[in-house]
């Protein structure tokens, strides 16, 4: 028999099945809420709800940004909200399969083979050993595959990588599967939740992008990372903490060569608190710039505009 719920003055008839998956939908949701709580990650509605739907509808979760906005963050918050492993595979140009989903151990395989010679053993019974999973090397993509429970896989910066590894994944974006000539297709004993990232070095393939849910993760406004650096560095005068969140967004609007990082947001912070400073003046700024900027041009840049930087920053 349906089950009905009164809304208003009407009932309305739902399934079981509807109401099972918006009550799975609403355990989830809270799941992540407190997960992004638990890990202090402060973000934005749009953000949970693409949070939610990767988990609901186990879709990879494509996220495109500018570096250091807290992308691969996520995946690590993920990770820890469910309460499992992380296997993060670094994409960089040249990544093979061999690098990223496995290798045989020839080392292993050698030893075998001469172990098997001694005793006359044929070549078919010698492959039928050294082609066995006993001889193979896991890679990040086959040990999010084969783990024992679901994990949370993080391919980070694909567009590193080169256009023919990105094809190589389709296979396993699209059936959680991959085949291996000498043992055969190895399917997901667990469906992995994937998290991509992107700093949008290349476009990626619309044939990439059809199998995964899309975020483009900006860096967040000025009141966002007033409250991270509350959250993360509550021992720095208030004022200063208000004001290098001011200033950053002030130079992330310059045109610089490498924007500063939320991470490096907090790392000067941090050093301001180390030193004692309890006002963002010109020599302090001066003193600390190099936390924050990472190239000998960008810090020129910055030097040249430092009165009407600082002015705006501690005005607000």
């Amino acid at each position: 028999m349906p089950l009905h719920y009164l809304c208003g003055q009407q009932h309305r008839a739902r399934s079981v099945e509807d109401h099972v998956s918006e009550t799975d939908a609403n355990t989830t949701a809270d799941l992540v809420r407190r997960g992004l709580q638990q890990a202090r990650y402060l973000t934005i509605p749009r953000v949970e709800t693409v949070l939610v739907l990767a988990l609901e509808l186990e879709k990879p979760l494509l996220i495109e940004g500018p570096a250091g906005a807290g992308k691969t963050e996520i995946g690590k918050v993920l990770a820890t909200t469910l309460a499992t492993d992380l296997i993060r595979l670094q994409c960089y140009e040249g990544l093979d399969e061999a690098k990223a989903l496995y290798e045989w151990n020839y080392q292993k395989q050698l030893l075998r083979i001469q172990a098997d010679r001694a005793m006359e053993q044929s070549w078919d019974e010698v492959e039928s050993h050294i082609f066995s999973r006993d001889y193979l090397l896991d890679r990040p993509l086959l040990r999010a595959l084969t783990a024992s429970k679901r994990v949370v896989l993080l391919i980070d910066e694909i567009d590193k990588a080169d256009e023919e590894f990105e094809a190589f994944l389709l296979e396993m974006l699209s059936d959680f599967q991959i085949s291996i000539p000498e043992l055969g297709t190895i399917r997901a004993s667990h469906r992995p939740v994937v998290v991509l990232t992107s700093n949008r070095a290349r476009e990626l393939s619309e044939a990439l992008k059809r199998r995964c849910l899309y975020l483009y993760l900006d860096f967040p406004g000025v009141e966002v990372e007033r409250q991270i650096v509350d959250l993360k560095v509550p021992e720095l005068d208030e004022r200063v903490r208000h004001s290098v969140a001011t200033f950053i967004n002030r130079l992330r609007k310059l045109d610089l060569r490498k924007s500063p990082s939320i991470a490096e947001t907090l790392d000067w912070a941090r050093a301001l608190r180390a030193l004692g400073i309890r006002e963002l003046d010109a020599p302090n700024v001066r003193r600390t710039l190099n936390v924050v900027l990472k190239h000998e041009e960008d810090l020129r840049k910055v030097e040249s505009k430092l009165g009407s930087l600082l002015s705006d920053s501690n005005a607000s």
